[in-house]
């Protein structure tokens, strides 16, 4: 309760997380068995806002935990949710299952896609406000007969004393892929256990559909594979870096420290030595909050300034430049393997959040060792470039182009590459 002047006592606003934590806590040890095997499930409501009234989804949801590896290989676990939908597929062959990885929400634990997707909106306090802005393209998805496995991320949502592995290459992957795994397992749904797997990601999503079909030859060879779809993917953080000082979204960089100490724990004290105190608050606040908090707190600010007022007492550019940390972030980009699959690389040429040389790079590396690549480029205009428009706004703008191209990879469509016109380097 909230003790205010005049001696009325108000609640204060907050979100029930309690009743998640006996679900999104993992046992201790685990049990014993191999990636993607199912730890636990249980049925859970879906809704587009929290009252459930708005709208239905055609659909019935599943809360899954399952084993997967970290960014070491060690065996942790993960949580998602599967969405069985209640049309039949009107396509080829058994129903197909897209394997889902959400773009950025925070990593606050209560920040999980498959949290969010039983409440519709979170709220808690201040500004922790977020909901599902991804939930139009599942929505449509399973209303079109797709199977649907969404996956929060190694380390996202379960109720343990680190945190995300965010934007972590390797995790990324496998956490996507043993998500598939499980879903696959999961009794009484409508899936071939060997029927067709899609990627899907959007920004740190894109980054784990990308890794997934990278790993899937090695980490998963039994899934069969049809296809990848990447949305403006986080194939090189060292670009991105630069682009989000002064921006709306320069949260992302408390992510990305977060996600590198959550993975690598040697390498705490040396990043918190490079903060100042306001960065070592950006730092650690940004580890238990969404995405609007985000924002409010931390939208616009700068990263580095020579009288130590920013959150670095060096320049970042100096930091992310040098060892470690410049091969741990290296070390999370994409394009040294050659995908499973043909995949699809969707992005807006002026984006000044994610550069576009992220994904025409990855293209081309990806092309170089033979995969199946088609690369759209979306030619909005730059439009208010601190805020993210040109991040964001592809994404739904073309979200039906891409739905397009997974669904003719589950139909046997021939692909159309377009290796040979990629933009030059």
């Amino acid at each position: 309760m909230l003790v205010v002047p005049n001696g009325i006592h108000v609640p204060t606003a907050s979100a029930d997380e309690t009743k998640y934590l006996e679900f999104y806590s993992p046992p201790d040890p685990l049990p014993a068995g191999k990636p993607g095997d199912l730890i636990r499930s249980e049925p859970m409501r879906l809704v587009y806002e929290p009252s459930g009234q708005l709208g239905s989804w055609v659909a019935t949801g599943t809360r899954i935990m399952y084993r997967t590896t970290n960014a070491k290989g060690e065996p942790v676990a993960a949580t998602g949710v599967y969405l069985e939908p209640d049309n039949p597929w009107p396509g080829k062959g058994p129903r197909p299952l897209i394997a889902y990885a959400p773009g950025p929400y925070g990593i606050g634990e209560q920040c999980a896609p498959s949290r969010l997707m039983d409440q519709g909106i979170h709220f808690s306090q201040g500004f922790d406000l977020t909901f599902n802005y991804e939930e139009t393209f599942l929505a449509t998805m399973v209303a079109r007969g797709f199977a649907i496995v969404v996956a929060d991320g190694v380390g996202m949502g379960t109720h343990i004393p680190g945190g995300p592995e965010f934007a972590n290459r390797l995790s990324a992957g496998t956490g996507l892929l043993d998500a598939a795994r499980a879903a696959m397992q999961l009794p009484g749904t409508s899936l071939d256990p060997h029927g067709p797997v899609a990627f899907w990601g959007w920004l740190s999503g894109g980054q784990a559909a990308g890794s997934a079909a990278e790993q899937a030859a090695t980490y998963a060879p039994e899934l069969n594979i049809v296809g990848a779809a990447l949305n403006t993917p986080l194939a090189n953080i060292s670009l991105l870096l630069p682009y989000s000082d002064g921006s709306l979204l320069v949260g992302a960089v408390g992510y990305v420290l977060n996600g590198i100490v959550d993975a690598y724990p040697e390498t705490k004290d040396l990043l918190l030595s490079t903060l100042t105190p306001r960065g070592l608050h950006f730092v650690q606040w940004s580890s238990y909050i969404c995405l609007v908090q985000s924002v409010a707190d931390f939208g616009f600010r700068h990263l580095y300034f020579p009288d130590n007022t920013g959150y670095f007492n060096v320049e970042p550019a100096t930091l992310f430049g040098n060892d470690p940390v410049k091969s741990l972030l290296a070390a999370q980009n994409l394009g040294s393997l050659k995908p499973t699959g043909p995949v699809y690389i969707s992005a807006n040429r002026f984006d000044a959040f994610n550069p576009y040389q992220a994904s025409s790079d990855l293209a081309r590396d990806w092309c170089a060792k033979g995969a199946d690549v088609e690369l759209w480029t979306n030619e909005e205009p730059p439009f208010a470039n601190k805020v993210g428009i040109n991040t964001l706004l592809p994404y739904f703008v073309d979200g039906e182009r891409s739905m397009q191209w997974v669904t003719d990879r589950f139909n046997g469509v021939p692909t159309t590459p377009n290796c040979g016109g990629l933009p030059t380097a």
